[in-house]
């Protein structure tokens, strides 16, 4: 979270304000309720900081497998339930001496990193600010996060210089590319620095919406984390939130190479992501994201970084126009239709 005092030159900032955006779910549990989750993620928090270096030293697939256990046991402690929606299969964890994967997300809250710690957990790039939150700091510290000073535009190319070194040995990187948070509801440009590591490294780009709704289907801006919102007020809305339902929907994984420009890049992942959290909720714990409904206000094309004949990659143009964009989702579509989701 980014706001308007504290951005200098380079600092990407929203317009998203907790009076103008932010609302409290309509429907709430009561103090007892309330005072239960808190006692409950506390103690979840605090099991996982004393397990962090048994964690570490586990194989690769056992600890990924702790992870996300670890991750769904927090957010049902905050009252969150999670469903995940895949338009395709979604990345696998590399082959030995294979390039990693850049998972890149819309951002709306501090709710987000627990989502993606439960769904597709991997090193995180975050402000150098969190490393200083209470608990959670150390928490994410100890799991090699990638911290950035957003006030040091010297400290870029190091940061990005990581994230390639940890990309090229196939590890998983988690980024929100906003640079800042959102309400929901609007969405911030994807910055490009960081796909630069993924074109370097040639990792593939993993694009992931991000999104809450109440049980009913209903969508919420509760959990956002925005402006000037403290993390008090915003622990309290979760606490207090009845049937808070985080969404991670998973679009098809762009392919970069050494033509596609972190800037296309980035443009195809901003795209993807918009397409995902334009599509319909599933309902169930997991599903298959349905079609997406062109008249929705969100719906977006995406431009796809395609392989062509002779193995160099390009970047897709700008969004098509509507109907073009319907037409194109669909054959999108159409094509994993023939692959078992993973």
């Amino acid at each position: 979270m980014t706001t308007a005092a504290e951005a200098g030159p380079w600092l990407p900032t929203a317009p998203c304000t907790p009076q103008g955006c932010v609302a409290a779910a309509a429907h709430r549990v009561g103090p007892a309720r309330q005072l239960l989750r808190a006692v409950s993620a506390l103690t979840v928090l605090l099991t996982g900081v004393a397990l962090a270096p048994v964690v570490r030293r586990l194989p690769a697939g056992p600890r990924e497998r702790a992870i996300r256990l670890y991750g769904r046991a927090l957010l049902a402690g905050f009252g969150v339930r999670v469903r995940v929606h895949r338009m395709a299969p979604v990345d696998r964890a590399p082959a030995a001496g294979g390039a990693g994967t850049l998972l890149v997300s819309n951002h709306v809250s501090w709710l987000d990193i627990l989502l993606v710690i439960a769904v597709r957990p991997g090193r995180m790039l975050a402000k150098s600010e969190v490393g200083g939150w209470p608990l959670l700091g150390p928490l994410v510290a100890r799991a090699g996060t990638v911290f950035l000073d957003r006030e040091r535009l010297r400290a870029l190319p190091g940061a990005v210089a990581e994230v390639r070194t940890a990309l090229t040995r196939g590890e998983r990187v988690v980024a929100f590319p906003e640079g800042s948070t959102w309400c929901g509801r609007a969405g911030g440009r994807f910055r490009p620095a960081f796909f630069q590591a993924a074109v370097d490294s040639g990792a593939q780009v993993q694009p992931m919406a991000v999104r809450y709704r109440l049980a009913d289907g209903t969508p919420t801006t509760a959990p956002a984390f925005v402006g000037d919102d403290g993390l008090v007020g915003s622990l309290r809305r979760v606490l207090a939130a009845r049937g808070l339902v985080a969404e991670a929907v998973f679009a098809p994984p762009l392919t970069a190479g050494p033509h596609a420009g972190r800037r296309e890049l980035a443009r195809a992942a901003q795209a993807a992501v918009q397409l995902a959290a334009a599509l319909p909720p599933v309902a169930g714990p997991q599903g298959r994201a349905a079609a997406p409904d062109p008249s929705h206000p969100g719906f977006c094309a995406v431009p796809a970084v395609a392989r062509p004949r002779g193995g160099r990659a390009r970047a897709g143009g700008p969004p098509l126009p509507r109907p073009a964009a319907a037409d194109g989702a669909a054959r999108l579509l159409a094509a994993t239709e023939r692959r078992p989701v993973s």
